[in-house]
């Protein structure tokens, strides 16, 4: 895979920082400061403990950073490696006490991202063949989204929109409020930007029939089986009008997704892969 491009250091130092905040408390690391010497050098190796996709290497290597510029970080993988049992992902040498402080930290990154992106890459290999892309949601852990969109990325997966300013997405519950679908989709062809994108979620195939005709860039079809979906994408292919990308989500699983994306759509989003992903295990050791 190509490398990805890192996340701006504005956006990453923040979680980084919290992080650490979080695991020092008041005091900093209490043991590493009673048993070890404060002139002890040592060098600790980074492992994976099965396998899967890595994912979360800049927070690990930033969290050392942070606490410790003495401390050397050697990667020996990158966000996106494929690993197997017992892989070597990277190294950290320099002041002991500093390799213990910031271990924990590190791992839970590497951890957490690493279980993304290997969930992520389950869903994406099982889609092999078709044209649908897999999709993450906004249901990310709070003050983590960008570090896990990142982690979606190194699976080979799609970020979806970042934030509720990324475009306008309308879904049931605005419907409701604004007065109805029509009512809704006049008020934004009336005054939306000209440059924001438009997606409308609907659950039913007469929603879907009603929202064609005002031209959205996405449609959502929300909640629908593979039957149900390729009668939705018969219609919007009979549509004489623009065609918009077609969005299934809403309860799927690796069970089902290679049904749904045999049906013809265009995306599978999975608020899963974000907010149910297994932890990755990996484990950092003195030899």
């Amino acid at each position: 895979m190509s490398k990805l491009p890192p996340l701006p250091p504005t956006v990453i130092d923040p979680m980084v920082r919290r992080a650490l905040d979080e695991d020092f408390g008041n005091s900093g690391d209490l043991t590493a400061n009673l048993l070890v010497p404060e002139s002890a050098k040592a060098t600790l190796y980074i492992r994976s403990r099965e396998s899967g996709v890595l994912a979360g290497m800049q927070a690990a290597q930033m969290t050392y950073a942070l606490v410790d510029n003495a401390v050397k970080f050697t990667a020996k993988k990158q966000d996106g490696d494929k690993l197997s049992k017992g892989t070597l992902i990277a190294t950290v040498s320099g002041p002991a006490r500093s390799l213990l402080s910031a271990e924990r930290v590190a791992l839970n990154f590497l951890g957490r991202m690493s279980g993304i992106a290997t969930l992520t890459a389950d869903y994406v290999r099982l889609v092999k063949g078709t044209n649908v892309r897999i999709a993450a949601t906004r249901k990310t852990t709070p003050g983590l989204r960008a570090v896990e969109k990142q982690a979606v990325l190194a699976g080979g997966g799609y970020t979806h929109r970042e934030s509720l300013s990324a475009a306008i997405m309308v879904k049931d519950n605005h419907i409701a409020l604004a007065g109805g679908v029509t009512k809704a989709l006049k008020t934004i062809r009336k005054k939306a930007d000209h440059m924001t994108r438009v997606s409308v979620e609907v659950d039913t195939l007469a929603q879907l029939k009603t929202v064609l005709k005002f031209t959205p860039d996405v449609i959502l079809l929300d909640n629908m089986d593979a039957a149900k979906l390729k009668k939705a994408v018969a219609i919007v292919d009979t549509f004489a009008g623009h065609r918009p990308v077609l969005e299934a989500s809403g309860g799927v699983n690796l069970q089902t997704v290679r049904g749904l994306a045999e049906s013809g759509i265009d995306v599978i989003s999975i608020g899963a892969l974000t907010h149910s992903a297994p932890n990755f295990d990996i484990g950092m050791d003195a030899k």
